[in-house]
């Protein structure tokens, strides 16, 4: 088990310092292009948030189907994720990165003449071609990114990632803000437009920058990856998180508009409470989960009882009896920024090490199942949030489903706070044996020695 790895690096000797080298220039151009990615991508992908569900409750469109607008985008990444897992290296990454990048940015520059078709059906059933198209290219850039980003990164993944997350979160900070003031400014379209083609400038960059990766197919699959508890554990706290994000992407718009009378642009000020948070911690959490492995498990429980606290009182949860106020929602979004990136940065350096410790060799195959596994993991939650969220929210009220997702989180935590001490319990046991055989070995000739 990971603690046992963890636990015998800590009783032997450090292992003699090599003087710090400088990244190679391999490593300095993926940083860059896994920045483009992240960054333009994650724009592409807030932007729709301080705008388009009101957008589309005019043309008629109900709140759980706006919900599932929202969800059908995660769903197809979720599919694009397994099978671009699955054949990363028969395929390639860096074709999978550009190629997905490209049809990617095309969907999102369609979706900005959406508002052109006339209402119900027909904009409802372009919307979810144009979003599922986008989300396959999507797929492709993510997964192959994080497969790249853990191949050339192979000891500094958390590092890396918390890294990449900083550009996340500039993409998460910046998307809904300017998304909100280029549709007030200019209209529904430009939004798209400036935004898709801002994606589609990173194609040529990562064509010329991003280097090329040779790898052998692997006979390993997603099954025997999923048959170990503590891989499943940490998929559902993957799944919570982005449960958590898909239903404040589809629901908290409207919210804000409506009880605490915002505007569209206000909105997506809001949003940078959950982005900056997020987006500031990514790099201190990543650091500490590399330098410290033991405590990576923590992490995560902290974070995920965080979360569900802080989505209990975002409405808040009528049973408090606590009026919904500005500074409240603020306050609620920026701890939930705070408590995801302690709960996700983790994560993924936690499903590879997992992966090597049962038998799954150092590969970009390897690398590539874990990476299809968590995005896939990942769009689930992506679904599930808007959908479900979306239903509660049109059945009952936001505040209910806010209050479901942060029972989502804390079931997650708690399941692993359970298997986390047990484990723990078991280790020291079988240390306590294993210094009660040493010492008995060491008895045994003394004995024989007295005998004769």
């Amino acid at each position: 088990m990971d603690i046992d790895e963890e636990d015998r690096g800590d009783s032997s000797p450090p292992p003699p310092e090599t003087p710090a080298t400088k990244m190679s220039r391999k490593q300095i151009l993926t940083l860059i292009a896994m920045a483009s990615i992240n960054f333009c991508s994650m724009i592409c992908y807030s932007i729709l948030g301080p705008f388009f569900p009101n957008e589309a409750k005019k043309k008629g469109v109900s709140q759980a189907m706006i919900g599932l607008i929202f969800g059908i985008y995660a769903l197809c990444t979720l599919v694009g994720s397994l099978i671009i897992g699955k054949y990363i290296v028969q395929i390639g990454a860096k074709f999978m990165i550009v190629a997905g990048l490209f049809i990617s940015s095309v969907c999102t520059v369609l979706f900005g003449f959406l508002d052109q078709v006339s209402d119900g059906t027909v904009f409802i059933v372009l919307c979810f071609i144009t979003r599922s198209i986008n989300a396959i290219g999507f797929s492709a850039a993510v997964t192959s990114s994080f497969a790249v980003s853990a191949k050339v990164f192979p000891d500094n993944i958390a590092t890396v990632l918390g890294f990449m997350e900083i550009f996340t979160g500039l993409g998460l900070i910046l998307g809904p803000p300017l998304g909100g003031w280029l549709y007030q400014s200019f209209g529904y379209e430009i939004p798209f437009v400036f935004t898709g083609c801002l994606l589609l400038a990173t194609v040529p960059l990562n064509m010329w920058i991003l280097p090329s990766f040779d790898a052998v197919p692997s006979q390993n699959s997603f099954l025997r990856l999923c048959t170990r508890i503590k891989i499943l554990l940490i998929c559902f706290v993957v799944f919570t998180m982005s449960s958590g994000l898909g239903f404040l992407d589809a629901t908290l718009s409207i919210f804000a508009i409506e009880k605490l009378n915002l505007s569209a642009g206000s909105v997506g000020l809001l949003m940078i409470g959950l982005s900056l948070p997020y987006g500031v911690a990514s790099p201190i959490f990543g650091v500490i989960s590399d330098k410290y492995p033991s405590v990576r498990k923590w992490m995560m429980v902290i974070g995920g009882m965080a979360t569900a606290v802080s989505f209990c009182f975002l409405g808040p949860l009528p049973v408090f009896h606590i009026r919904s106020q500005l500074w409240l929602t603020v306050l609620m979004l920026v701890v939930v920024g705070f408590s995801l990136c302690m709960t996700c940065i983790p994560t993924f350096a936690e499903m590879i090490a997992c992966a090597h410790e049962y038998g799954f060799e150092d590969s970009l195959s390897t690398l590539g199942l874990v990476s299809g596994l968590f995005s896939a993991v990942w769009s689930a939650g992506m679904f599930f949030g808007p959908t479900f969220g979306g239903y509660i929210t049109q059945t009952l009220n936001f505040e209910w489903s806010a209050g479901v997702q942060g029972a989502l989180a804390f079931l997650a935590a708690f399941l692993q706070l359970i298997y986390f001490t047990i484990e723990d319990i078991q280790k020291k046991s079988q240390k306590a044996k294993k210094v009660e055989m040493s010492s008995e070995g060491e008895k045994s000739p003394l004995l024989r020695s007295s005998q004769g």
